[in-house]
């Protein structure tokens, strides 16, 4: 039985000569090991005992080992990516790249041979992605309306504007007179800046006008119009040319949300609500 000492300076043993030579052939001992019998106190080193030395002769037996250790896969920033602005999509047009990342992340890692994971993220980005772009229309369809209506209303108060402004110019050309009822629109429309100032964009677009004039202001004076802030002067209707009349002439379907664009004869243009119309100073 030997007693060995290792490469770390310390004593292991005893063990028997054949495990001894099992540790030469391992590469854990060599002929510079120092050894001794159990029974004795005197070290030597393996290469001086020569029942050791055809052990010694052989190489060491290296276990097998690869080359190189595997590399992990790694996830696709792609895929990823993909899912992130799929989530985001629902804020706005990140859902358009998102579904094409997702697409060539899946197609990255089809490629990579296993160096590349994250398939399952790749499929829910496109996935998420498709499915905002479907609903985007759905989602954003209440804001145009409402951006569309918005813009509507403001054309029209434009149109109210431009009418007042026209009937004042015609009076001031003519003695101060309002223009005659049945003939208003005939009298003023070289006043305005275009003919589409008679056209409401929410109106049937068969009719070539959308307002009406304050049947009661028909031929008066200006200066016989007491509280002109006040008295209105044109307002919308259904349509027609050279429409004139007073409240029952307000549109059969409102355009603005329950209002009418009313215009008065100081020039200024209002949205009034149809239970108001009535109220409103019509007398001159």
């Amino acid at each position: 039985m030997y007693k060995v000492i290792g490469a770390d300076g310390k004593e292991y043993g005893p063990i028997t000569a054949n495990q001894l030579r099992q540790w030469i052939t391992q590469g854990r001992a060599n002929a510079a090991t120092k050894v001794r019998l159990e029974t004795t106190n005197e070290w030597q080193t393996l290469g001086s005992i020569s029942e050791f030395g055809d052990t010694l002769a052989q190489p060491p037996t290296l276990p097998n080992l690869p080359a190189s250790a595997p590399t992990p896969p790694r996830t696709s920033g792609l895929a990823i990516t993909s899912l992130i602005l799929g989530v985001l999509g629902a804020c706005g047009f990140t859902a358009i790249i998102g579904l094409i990342l997702g697409i060539l992340a899946l197609v990255q890692i089809s490629k990579s041979e296993g160096r590349l994971k994250g398939q399952g993220l790749a499929i829910a980005g496109v996935i998420v992605s498709a499915v905002f772009l479907l609903l985007m229309p759905a989602l954003l369809l209440p804001a145009f309306s409402k951006g569309k209506a918005k813009a509507q209303t403001i054309h029209c108060m434009n149109n109210v504007r431009q009418l007042n402004l026209a009937i004042i110019m015609h009076a001031q050309s003519n003695t101060n007179t309002c223009p005659p009822a049945a003939t208003w629109c005939d009298r003023i429309q070289n006043s305005v800046i275009s003919a589409n100032a008679f056209k409401c964009k929410a109106g049937d677009e068969t009719h070539r006008c959308h307002y009406a004039f304050n049947a009661r202001l028909d031929g008066i004076s200006m200066d016989e119009i007491k509280n002109p802030s006040q008295t209105v002067m044109v307002f919308e209707t259904d349509g027609g040319w050279n429409v004139s009349g007073g409240s029952e002439r307000k549109p059969t379907t409102l355009r603005h949300g329950g209002k009418v664009a009313i215009g008065f004869a100081d020039g200024h243009a209002e949205l009034v609500d149809e239970s108001r119309l009535p109220q409103l100073q019509w007398e001159p």
